[in-house]
């Protein structure tokens, strides 16, 4: 054998030795289960990049009994007790996946000899994360489908908007969007009804095996309806396997769904000062660290630093407790609605009536429905907790000098929407066009649709950039301008309308 053939067969040998040592380490370090190993026995071979992608995770690393050891501010699990004998184990695929049968009655089949679901729904986590998972329930996101789908005012919209039109050669036949095209587009983000239709048999790798069949599939929405009755997908900000908080702490994770222009957080965010150090420096930062202490951890915040993380200062003192409800420190609701408002007092807003009659939480005129929402003392207690998030970093005129500026951007945005929708009103009046008094769809016309515009692009936009110091954004990026300009064309639109009736 040559020296250099002898050489690379000793460094084989090495790296065989390494790689051997470091997977018994690995194994005498983490209790796996015998039904977890089974699980990685099999999926090793038939889905590597999952068992690759939870092997780097926490819950690989770390059982339940050492996570309750850490002192209690330092700990990501929220409950006081695990059951034996989950405590003692790392949380792998049997953890998850077979957790809580007994409400998996719909999904729960035999695979392998166990019984599983495919779809682990945040009433499983609840194991391990209780709070995470209550606080999650108040949050508007758990209720994003129904949000949606079940208020007539929105439904109509999204019909329109997923549903296929027709020319008929005067106008046009608008059809009922179908399922695929919503999970494809509006559910994607507000999550699907999934549910169980049948079995099927299919071939793997390891012979023909049964599998369920899932409708709306697949989906991780943040308001999805789960075949055991949850609402939620921890996925959605935790995508799997690896669940990570340092994912869940990056801005990229909360842009899938919040990109725009409907609602420009990220694009208002990238060009903000936050945004440009976050994408500068961030390879310094400790995504990771529980709890998260500003000036050290990281040096400019991201979402999650203002809506959800646990937060402290360099002495440890606690500026923000973690919250999976994402508006406890929210005074308003600045996106999705005509008018922004004080945020509704219950997550499920379906059961929010105006005086129209119109699942909506103001009036078309900007009146609020003031019963549906929060309290001005629980606004300004909302704030409180966001100023003083802000105040790790900035000085308390700077603070207040910002939020009265969102204060009145608020206003202005407003003010322009209502000077939109007083145009629409008088068109449907004069019988221009076909809309709520007609008893008609109010979003299926040119003049309608530039409405819609107004309020959903285009005054979210002026909101969110004051909010989040995307100024120039909230200019001329769908901002104030286009704001002003989308107003003139509804008012030039009206007198094209009027001028192309037929005399009396």
């Amino acid at each position: 054998m040559s020296p250099n053939m002898k050489k690379s067969a000793t460094t084989v040998l090495a790296l065989i030795i390494v790689f051997v040592a470091g997977g018994l380490a690995h194994a005498s370090q983490n209790a796996i289960s015998a039904a977890t190993q089974e699980c990685l026995d099999c999926h090793t071979i038939v889905t590597p990049g999952i068992v690759a992608d939870w092997q780097k995770s926490r819950h690989a690393q770390t059982t339940p009994q050492q996570a309750l050891a850490l002192p209690a501010i330092e700990r990501r699990i929220s409950t006081d007790q695990i059951d034996a004998p989950l405590k003692s184990v790392v949380v792998g695929c049997a953890e998850c996946h077979t957790m809580n049968p007994q409400g998996h009655e719909q999904d729960r089949y035999e695979h392998n000899g166990f019984v599983i679901h495919t779809v682990v729904s945040p009433t499983d986590c609840a194991s391990c994360h209780p709070v995470e998972v209550e606080d999650f329930s108040h949050n508007l996101m758990s209720q994003a489908y129904g949000n949606l789908m079940d208020n007539p005012v929105y439904k109509v919209m999204v019909d329109n908007t997923n549903g296929l039109a027709t020319f008929t050669g005067t106008g046009f036949h608008h059809e009922g969007a179908d399922d695929m095209s919503n999970a494809d587009s509006c559910l994607a983000c507000h999550g699907t009804i999934v549910q169980v239709t049948g079995m099927e048999t299919r071939e793997t790798q390891m012979g023909d095996m049964d599998f369920p069949l899932l409708s709306n599939w697949p989906n991780a929405g943040v308001g999805r309806i789960n075949p055991d009755g949850s609402k939620g997908a921890c996925a959605s900000c935790h995508m799997r396997h690896q669940f990570s908080i340092e994912v869940a702490r990056k801005p990229y994770t909360c842009a899938e769904c919040h990109k725009g222009p409907d609602v420009p957080a990220f694009k208002v965010y990238s060009v903000s000062v936050h945004g440009n150090i976050q994408k500068s420096v961030d390879k310094y930062w400790d995504y990771t660290a529980v709890p998260w202490t500003v000036g050290e951890d990281f040096t400019a915040p991201t979402c999650a630093t203002c809506h959800a993380s646990e937060l402290v200062n360099s002495e440890g003192e606690i500026l923000a407790k973690r919250s999976h409800r994402m508006n406890d420190r929210i005074p308003w609701r600045i996106f999705g609605l005509p008018y922004a408002h004080p945020h509704p007092v219950s997550a499920n807003t379906t059961t929010i009536v105006n005086k129209a009659g119109l699942t909506l939480p103001t009036e078309l005129s900007g009146e609020l429905v003031q019963s549906a929402l929060i309290s001005a003392e629980e606004m300004a207690q909302r704030q409180e907790r966001m100023e003083k998030v802000c105040s790790g970093c900035h000085a308390q005129q700077w603070v207040k000098g910002h939020f009265s500026r969102l204060d009145r951007s608020i206003e202005t945005s407003n003010h322009m929407t209502l000077q939109a929708t007083q145009i629409l009103s008088t068109a449907w009046q004069e019988g221009l066009a076909q809309g709520l008094p007609q008893g008609a769809n109010p979003f299926d016309e040119a003049l309608e649709m530039k409405w819609i515009e107004q309020w959903l692009f285009y005054g979210n936009s002026v909101r969110f950039a004051t909010a989040m110091g995307g100024v120039d954004y909230g200019v001329f990026a769908d901002g104030r301008w286009t704001q002003a300009r989308n107003l003139q064309e509804m008012g030039d639109y009206l007198k094209f309308l009027r001028a192309s009736q037929p005399e009396k």
